[in-house]
């Protein structure tokens, strides 16, 4: 509170943030901390679940939400889309649209104002940040910073900020002195920081903390032990005003004094802080309203001023220490998660005084009502509660922002420019709450949640939801047509309104038809779900496109479907994606009936292949016998299998009995680290982190007769085309001769490589080894993936 300083720390995804620093800095300095990470890590893989893609990301964004509720800092993004692994900044800043993304960071910057700005990675010329995202999220820091105070760089944001000069920009380079020694003269541009002390208010270092927020990126496996004791990170100097005595903040000022009329302000403080007994915290509230009071002046006097903007976010941080050390608590819920737009519900503000401080509550703004209760708290009496029934109208559906209109490659679309940065949609009701509080006003603002009580957990708050009436979900995210003959196809459609009557309608892509066209559907209750089912007929020549459902309720028409992403460190969350599948009508045979599927980090491959007409059974580890693997006609190991199935050495020797007598053994992709044995198949095989992520990358044909390429599908380049993010990842660079090579590709301007799918005669049977992205490429229904797929499994059966 008696800090006035800020920090943005600039990377390119979730994960890349130093929560060490970041922690130190927030909570040990007091700074005002803000982590822009450009991406929301759409294009990575999901190690708690099926989420991918901006599924992925929105859950990767509640991830860097709750690892900012530990460290003390705040988050913002750019519309930057991840797509996936980049080996160079060129590329990177080619999908991205590199002035869209820049802009982003410039408004960034215009935003939060920061004295300091921070990056994570080298720019091209101290060698980069080895991922192309990496090295871009710095060469776009260092840019912005030059151009965030210049009045002709990015005009039209200046309707609603104005120019921002940080004093300085300097990378975090962790590891300087671990590299190399640097000179005498480089020194006096490094800050060395040591960022391991312990906190005793907190009870706890800052490397403790750190960790703890850390290990919030679950869905990447980034858990990690708490860390204690001295740790140094280093900060060299880039661009601006050059440091002094190794000091982050010289010639900057970090007291009240810098704000015009602080100093009083930061004198009240100074004086509450050294008046504070945490026994009786409510005895400093007369000080703090006092500086209330003059902080409110202070800021009338600096309007229009280039540090105005302490002032807002002081005078939250303000009340917010009022209401503590009163013994203030509040909220404002609401009866349902979920509420139709157009429909009502209840909104109860409840809340509490346990202190000695005189409160009263003056007004209230919930929803659509205003109320005047003019209520007197007593001291720790009953929580008090004001209930009221509130309209749903004027709202909007409850959809992350950067999800209502279709995105770029490597760019979401955002309609409203105010939005663009924020972590999140802001919550579809705000409530307000004016206290008197020893006679003086003050309002909160608070959103409204839901809150519920697990009878296992406890007590758990979500975020209030505004839904359409009526959604529609579709069985699968696509369905595969290796005929013309129909197939059925499954809905499932939700109510959210009372007394609902849904007319269903589809829109199919030329040549396909649907049987019936139209259904009709009547809710009784709000939350019922009511299934449906209709037949879809592809044309006889190969198509793809989507199906989409429309639901028509009271002349409306909506299209949206259902979805929720609930894990216990996040809040739960509710979207409304398009109510759509896709579909494929492709030439493809197959051979064999039965696959046993050894699951690894997590991939929807199963589904697929049940699409394809396999019976799918995935295996526990005690299943995975010689005598057991007979009745299947292949073993798939999914991706990352062998770095987290520990035991999957000992199930690879059962599974190589099993190819011996004629079997056929499919690995997909792993990782190097933490791998559970250096040799993931029969023969020497060296694993590595080798890739093609250019997804048009052309494919030669290095084997061409090869058996794998001929049936019962003839693979040719043409199912090739069509591939997303990426052709793959981790291929092999080192194996035995007795492995077969059958495709080369590489990147522009890369030597080839050839490891992407390996194949090897083992005993009577096969051994496949692929790095190709056949997790990404099957569920999005790329019609080549599924035909190779097809003849891996089907390989033991169709050598001549």
């Amino acid at each position: 509170m008696r800090v006035v300083g800020s920090v943005l720390y600039v990377a390119a995804h979730p994960d890349d943030e130093n929560t060490r620093l970041i922690a130190y800095l927030a909570q040990g300095k007091g700074y005002r901390t803000r982590y822009l990470s450009l991406t929301r890590g759409d294009g990575g893989q999901n190690l708690i679940g099926d989420e991918k893609g901006p599924a992925l990301g929105l859950l990767r964004t509640q991830e860097l939400l709750a690892a900012r509720r530990v460290d003390g800092a705040t988050q913002r993004f750019s519309r930057a889309y991840d797509f996936g692994y980049s080996k160079g900044p060129e590329e990177t800043l080619a999908i991205w649209d590199k002035e869209a993304v820049l802009a982003d960071v410039v408004r960034a910057i215009r935003t939060f104002r920061p004295d300091v700005i921070i990056t994570r990675f080298a720019t091209p010329e101290k060698g980069g940040g080895g991922h192309g995202h990496h090295t871009a999220s710095a060469m776009l820091a260092h840019e912005a910073f030059a151009l965030a105070g210049d009045p002709n760089a990015f005009p039209e944001q200046l309707e609603s900020l104005k120019p921002w000069q940080p004093k300085r920009l300097l990378w975090n380079n962790y590891w300087v002195f671990r590299r190399y020694q640097p000179s005498e003269e480089e020194k006096k541009g490094i800050v060395t920081v040591d960022i391991g002390a312990y906190d005793p208010l907190l009870g706890q270092s800052y490397g403790e903390i750190a960790s703890t927020a850390r290990s919030m990126h679950r869905c990447q496996a980034f858990g990690t032990a708490r860390y204690r004791g001295s740790l140094e990170e280093y900060l060299e100097f880039e661009l601006g005003e050059p440091i002094a005595d190794g000091e982050l903040f010289s010639g900057i000022e970090t007291s009240w004094n810098r704000l015009p009329g602080g100093a009083k302000v930061g004198k009240l403080l100074d004086k509450a802080y050294e008046k504070f007994n945490p026994s009786r915290p409510g005895e400093i509230v007369p000080v703090l309203l006092e500086a209330y009071r003059a902080l409110a002046a202070a800021e009338t006097m600096a309007a229009g001023q280039p540090d105005a903007h302490w002032y807002a976010t002081k005078r939250e941080d303000l009340q917010a220490l009022i209401a503590y050390c009163a013994g203030l608590w509040f909220e404002v819920h609401s009866s349902e998660p979920i509420v139709a737009l157009g429909d009502s519900l209840t909104l109860t503000a409840r809340y509490i005084k346990r202190g000695e401080v005189a409160v009263k509550l003056e007004r209230a703004q919930l929803g659509d009502q205003s109320l005047a209760p003019q209520a007197v708290l007593g001291n720790n009496g009953e929580v008090q509660e004001l209930p009221v029934r509130v309209s749903t109208r004027g709202l909007t559906i409850t959809q992350p922002y950067w999800l209502v209109e279709p995105q770029e490659k490597g760019l979401f679309t955002v309609a409203q420019p105010d939005l663009i940065g924020l972590p999140e949609t802001p919550p579809a009701i705000m409530a307000e709450l004016v206290f008197e509080i020893e006679g003086q006003s003050i309002s909160f603002s608070t959103p409204v949640v839901h809150r519920y009580v697990d009878r296992a957990v406890g007590e758990l708050y979500r975020p209030l939801a505004v839904s359409p009436p009526v959604t529609a979900n579709i069985g699968e995210k696509v369905y595969l047509f290796s005929t013309s003959e129909p197939q059925e196809v499954d809905l499932r459609l939700r109510n959210f309104a009372p007394g609902t009557r849904a007319e269903v309608s589809f829109v199919l892509p030329d040549g396909w038809q649907v049987t019936p066209s139209q259904l009709t559907v009547d809710f009784d209750q709000v939350g019922e779900e009511r299934p449906a089912r209709v037949m879809v007929r592809p044309p006889d020549v190969q198509s793809v496109g989507p199906l989409q459902v429309q639901i028509s309720v009271d002349g409306k028409t909506w299209t949206q479907g259902f979805a929720e992403i609930a894990y216990d460190h996040i809040p739960t969350q509710v979207y409304f994606p398009p109510a759509e599948a896709r579909l494929v009508r492709v030439d493809l045979e197959k051979r064999g009936e039965r696959v046993a599927y050894l699951m690894g980090s997590g991939d929807e491959i199963p589904r697929s292949l049940v699409q394809v007409g396999y019976q799918v059974d995935l295996l526990e580890d005690d299943q995975v016998t010689e005598s057991n693997l007979m009745q299947y006609d292949a073993v798939i190991a999914g991706i990352r299998a062998y770095n987290v199935r520990k035991r999957m050495p000992f199930l690879q020797e059962e599974i190589l009995k099993y190819v011996a007598k004629g079997g056929t053994y499919i690995v997909q992709y792993n990782t190097t680290y933490d791998i559970s044995t250096d040799q993931p198949g029969p023969y020497p095989l060296q694993l590595s982190r080798e890739r093609v992520t250019v997804e048009e990358a052309p494919m030669e044909f290095l084997q061409p007769d090869h058996p794998l390429l001929h049936g019962p599908n003839q693979i040719t380049a043409a199912d090739f085309d069509g591939w997303i993010q990426e052709r793959g990842l981790y291929f092999p660079n080192e194996w035995d001769d007795r492995y077969e090579a059958l495709f080369s590709s590489h990147d522009p301007g890369e030597d080839p490589l050839h490891g992407s799918l390996l194949v090897a005669k083992y005993g009577e049977g096969y051994f496949v080894y692929t790095g190709l992205s056949f997790f990404r490429e099957l569920p999005a229904g790329v019609p080549g993936a599924y035909r190779l797929f097809t003849n891996m499994i089907s390989l033991g059966q169709t050598e001549e």
